[in-house]
C-alpha cells in the first residue's frame, strides 16, 4: 500500500443511492502528488511491469488468430481502418495514442473521444457493436501495454476534455489529476465494480474517479491480480462492454 502525499483531511464517504454505492469525495487535500518511492513499492512496480510485459505478449501470440478475423469482419463491414486511435491522458499528464479495433463508421467518428456512446448509436457499426458488446474492441490496447504506454490494470484512459452533467472530469472531483499519476489500464477497479459504460450524469464519473483514487493510494500486485480475475469472471458472466 502506498499514499500520495500526506493526507491532511478527508476521505471518500459511502452513500447509499437507489441500490448502489456511490463514493463521494470529501475534499481531500493532498501536500503535493508525488509517490513515496520505497524499496517495496519499487519492487511493486517492477512486479508490475514484469507482468504487464509477459501478460500483454501472451495475449497477443495466443489472440493473433481472432486479431485477424476481427479485422477481416471490420473491413467487410464497413469502408475504412482496422484500427482507430485516439489521443488520450497517460501516466502524469502525458499524452499517448490508445489504440482500439473500429467500432464506429468513419464519416461520423468522433476523433477527440469527447461525445460518449448511447444506446443505438448511429456512428456505430453493426460489427462494432459487437465488438464493443464483448469488449474485443479494447484488444488492440494491449499492444499499448507492450510499449509502456498502459498497464493490463489501472485507471481507465479518459479522453482529454471528458464532460460529465455539463462539467470537466477534473472540476467533478478535487484532485482528479491523481488518476494519472499511474499508468492506465485496460481495466480497472470502477470497471470490475461494474460501473461501466457512458457517465451522462456526474454523480457516475465521481463514482469512477473515486474508485481510480481508491485503487491509485492502495495499489499492490495482489490488487492487480484480483481485478484481473475479476474482470475475467465479469466477463464470463456477460458483462457490459466499456
Amino acid at each position: 500500500m502506498f499514499r500520495l502525499g500526506e493526507a491532511r483531511a478527508g476521505g471518500f464517504e459511502e452513500i447509499q443511492q437507489s441500490g448502489s454505492i456511490v463514493l463521494e469525495p470529501q475534499n481531500i487535500l493532498f501536500e503535493n502528488d508525488q509517490v513515496e518511492q520505497t524499496p517495496m513499492l519499487k519492487l511493486q512496480f517492477a512486479v508490475k511491469r514484469l507482468i504487464d510485459v509477459f501478460g500483454a505478449f501472451s495475449a497477443l501470440l495466443m489472440l493473433s488468430p481472432l486479431f485477424g478475423v476481427v479485422a477481416l469482419l471490420v473491413k467487410l463491414d464497413s469502408k475504412g481502418p482496422v484500427f482507430f486511435s485516439q489521443i488520450r491522458w497517460g501516466m502524469n499528464g502525458e499524452k499517448i495514442r490508445v489504440y482500439k479495433f473500429r467500432s464506429m463508421r468513419t464519416d461520423l467518428c468522433d476523433a477527440t473521444g469527447v461525445a460518449q456512446t448511447v444506446k443505438n448509436d448511429p456512428r456505430v457499426t453493426k460489427m462494432g457493436a459487437i465488438l464493443r458488446k464483448t469488449n474485443i474492441d479494447e484488444l488492440p490496447q494491449l499492444i499499448n501495454v507492450l510499449k509502456g504506454d498502459m498497464s493490463l490494470v489501472g485507471p481507465r484512459c479518459h479522453a482529454i476534455g471528458m464532460f460529465a452533467g455539463g462539467r470537466l472530469y477534473e472540476d467533478l472531483v478535487p484532485n482528479y489529476h491523481r488518476r494519472h499519476t499511474v499508468r492506465p489500464g485496460i481495466t480497472g477497479l470502477a470497471q470490475m465494480r461494474g460501473l461501466r459504460g457512458p457517465t451522462d450524469r456526474a454523480d457516475k464519473a465521481r463514482a469512477r474517479i473515486a474508485s481510480d483514487i481508491y485503487y491509485v493510494d492502495n495499489f499492490s500486485v495482489w490488487l492487480d491480480i484480483k481485478i484481473i480475475f475479476g474482470t475475467l469472471w465479469s466477463e464470463l458472466k456477460g458483462g457490459k462492454g466499456f
